[in-house]
């Protein structure tokens, strides 16, 4: 990491309230509104900040359901990783989904509704690809720590 101080007060500044205005991030950070535009645009430039969203209530939008999926592939080849990679990503349900090592090929983070729709997601989605072998699912009963802040 090739940033000072003031550039990590920036980034967690902005990480809590993205909304924040270059006024009140300049006096929080005790940088001139000038130089503090100046350091949000280079951390931009340089890939520090990817981007601004807002944080939305699954509950109100019908995702109050969060499932962990481990998908298990027949075949792990470049095709195959290929195409499931290009179905995954089609899906909004997937929120996100890992390639890891170990026991089996993927976990998936995903929301839908509810049970019923997670058994209509599985049923005309991942259970229907070829080169899915088979999947284990844990239900979520509680988030207890949900967040995409970055220590910095």
């Amino acid at each position: 990491m090739d940033i000072d101080r003031y550039d990590q007060t920036i980034l967690r500044t902005l990480q809590a309230d993205g909304r924040i205005t270059n006024a009140a991030l300049a006096q929080a950070v005790h940088l001139s509104p000038a130089a503090c535009l100046e350091r949000v645009r280079r951390l931009t430039r340089d890939g520090y900040i990817l981007g601004y969203r807002a944080e939305l209530n699954p509950a109100l939008l019908g995702a109050a359901m969060v499932a962990f999926v481990e998908v298990k592939l027949d075949r792990t080849t470049p095709d195959v990783f290929a195409r499931f990679a290009k179905e995954v990503n089609a899906l909004p349900q997937v929120q996100e989904c890992h390639m890891v090592a170990g026991g089996f090929d993927y976990l998936l983070k995903v929301r839908v509704a509810d049970m019923a729709a997670y058994r209509a997601f599985m049923g005309h989605t991942l259970w229907g690809w070829p080169g899915v072998r088979e999947t284990h699912t844990y239900a979520v009963m509680e988030e207890v720590k949900c967040t995409t802040a970055l220590a910095v």
